[in-house]
């Protein structure tokens, strides 16, 4: 297998309080947030650390729990465990503060303190198909992200 490496960094964290769930953003990349706020979705790019390991990383087929008797390799599947534990979430936007580099999102199925390696606004023309084939295991999957997100 051909190495190479990668630099990749946090550009901030997922924060979860008793009154809402916000990705804070280190001031560094503050600026990256303008306009930010004009779309209601934000897809997160996080690095999915408690499956940063070589176990997590090595394992290629797994059972999916919303697919019971169904081995799947992983790029099939969105498990966090994968070669590299990369995970993505769409999340409803609620707000953005530049100033304080904060993003309020509805919801997001990371835990508190995970590292938040990027940002994407979500474009409907790009981030979305309108025929699309899904195996018969997720089949009964609802056709479109639930307005309070997915989360934990």
């Amino acid at each position: 297998m051909n190495q190479e490496t990668y630099h990749m960094y946090p550009i901030g964290y997922v924060r979860r309080t008793d009154q809402d769930i916000h990705l804070e953003i280190s001031e560094a990349f503050r600026p990256a947030l303008k306009q930010l706020d004009q779309f209601s979705h934000v897809m997160v790019f996080w690095w999915a650390d408690k499956h940063d390991n070589e176990n997590s990383r090595s394992l290629m087929q797994t059972e999916p729990p919303y697919a019971a008797g169904q081995i799947c390799g992983v790029f099939a599947t969105r498990a966090e465990y994968r070669p590299n534990p990369i995970a993505m979430t769409t999340c409803t936007l609620e707000g953005v503060d530049e100033e304080n580099g904060i993003v309020r999102i509805t919801d997001i199925d990371a835990f508190d303190g995970t590292g938040v390696v990027d940002l994407k606004a979500y474009f409907p023309v790009c981030d979305r198909v309108e025929e699309f084939r899904v195996p018969e295991w997720v089949s009964d999957w609802p056709e479109w992200m639930p307005e309070e997100g997915l989360g934990l």
